[in-house]
């Protein structure tokens, strides 16, 4: 994706911003270098080429939190204030299809029935801890990318639960998100930050100072009825301004 196809879209989900191309980008892969593919390859090929905005996150299990894992995400728009996404245990070929991601802006998910709502979580934390990087994005890109995924919500289905089974093992895992401070693996995140050579620590500083909120501080949830919060664990959901330093 280039810096203008990205940037292009920003405001497309509404509340928060859109996170890819739209399918026009992705109705060329299939082309010959000439551009005149066959229709049919085009057809066939479209879907997978919608999925070609990457970044990184760490998921845990709503049912059981101390389950981390670190998931590649593959995203694409479908529709307005939506993206979908694949999810993979690695960047490299042979990586293993974990699972998928639908991704709606905020003003999406506050229209939803609550009996919806326990399945979406926040990117609140996410963003502003530092839990979610864009590696192949430049630092810029990145940080208006995060803008926009800030106040957005994610469905998230592991239908390979535990990625070191030699085969998808056992029912399908509802995920969620990091939602503040303590929750977090050290050692995964360790192992997230070397892969990618990045501080989760410098990450979150700067995107605090960049958006102007501190970090969320919401509990996790006891039970998979729970119902998600982006800021605060009662009272008005409102995010906290971010002390000057």
């Amino acid at each position: 994706m280039t810096r203008r196809e990205l940037l292009g879209t920003v405001g497309a989900m509404g509340a928060g911003a859109a996170i890819g191309p739209s399918h026009a980008a992705a109705d060329d892969h299939g082309k010959t270098a000439d551009g005149h593919g066959k229709a049919a390859d085009n057809k066939m090929m479209a879907p997978p080429g919608n999925h070609h905005l990457h970044f990184c996150g760490i998921h845990c299990a709503k049912k059981d939190p101390r389950i981390q894992i670190i998931t590649q995400h593959y995203c694409g728009m479908v529709g307005k204030g939506m993206h979908q996404c694949l999810l993979y245990d690695a960047v490299g070929k042979g990586a293993r299809l974990l699972g998928v991601e639908y991704i709606v802006a905020d003003e999406i998910y506050q229209k939803l029935p609550d009996v919806e709502k326990k399945y979406w979580h926040p990117h609140t934390y996410e963003v502003l801890g530092g839990g979610l990087i864009a590696p192949s994005m430049k630092p810029e890109d990145e940080m208006a990318f995060m803008k926009g995924l800030l106040l957005t919500w994610g469905k998230t289905w592991h239908t390979w639960p535990d990625p070191t089974t030699p085969v998808p093992m056992g029912e399908p895992m509802l995920m969620w998100s990091l939602t503040g401070d303590g929750q977090d693996d050290p050692n995964v995140i360790a192992a997230r930050d070397k892969e990618f050579a990045v501080s989760t620590a410098d990450v979150r500083k700067k995107r605090i100072e960049a958006v102007g909120f501190d970090v969320p501080a919401v509990p996790q949830p006891k039970d998979v009825d729970v119902i998600g919060r982006q800021w605060t664990a009662s009272g008005a959901d409102r995010p906290t301004p971010a002390r000057k330093k």
